[in-house]
């Protein structure tokens, strides 16, 4: 089994709250990625948050606490994906190349409200939106 790990980022505009979407192809998510061997899975979030978009300012105001999907994909690749919650001051998002890729990994970014959030994401992204919503008040 594969274990990702990603950050639900949130950005609070006065009374309002944002969460980061990005986009790849019609699938929207949080940012995440693979953790590397020997790892530590909140390393590899924040490191993944930074290569996808830039930001380098993450705060966890709830700590370390994570929620994990339910396993997805087939075979080897098998995955399960880890979420933390944290909070930036970032409003401006890069999608930088990809070395590996020669291109973005993302095509679009979005600061997305919690019904615009809720409406983009599958069922699976979802729950993860329910539950950072829960965890931070941003209904």
């Amino acid at each position: 089994m594969v274990l990702s790990a990603g950050v639900v980022v949130l950005r609070r505009e006065g009374e309002a709250c944002r969460f980061l979407l990005l986009r790849v192809y019609n699938y929207w998510d949080f940012p995440k990625g693979e953790v590397e061997p020997g790892e530590d899975p909140l390393q590899a979030a924040r490191r993944e948050v930074t290569e996808e978009t830039g930001i380098d300012d993450l705060e966890f105001p709830w700590g370390t606490e994570y929620i994990e999907t339910e396993p997805y994909g087939s075979g080897r690749r098998r995955k399960v994906a880890r979420y933390y919650l944290a909070t930036t001051r970032t409003r401006e998002v890069e999608l930088p190349v990809n070395p590996e890729l020669g291109k973005p990994e993302h095509d679009e970014y979005r600061w997305a409200d919690y019904d615009e959030a809720r409406s983009l994401l599958g069922e699976r992204v979802g729950k993860v939106l329910e539950w950072a919503a829960e965890r931070s008040g941003c209904r």
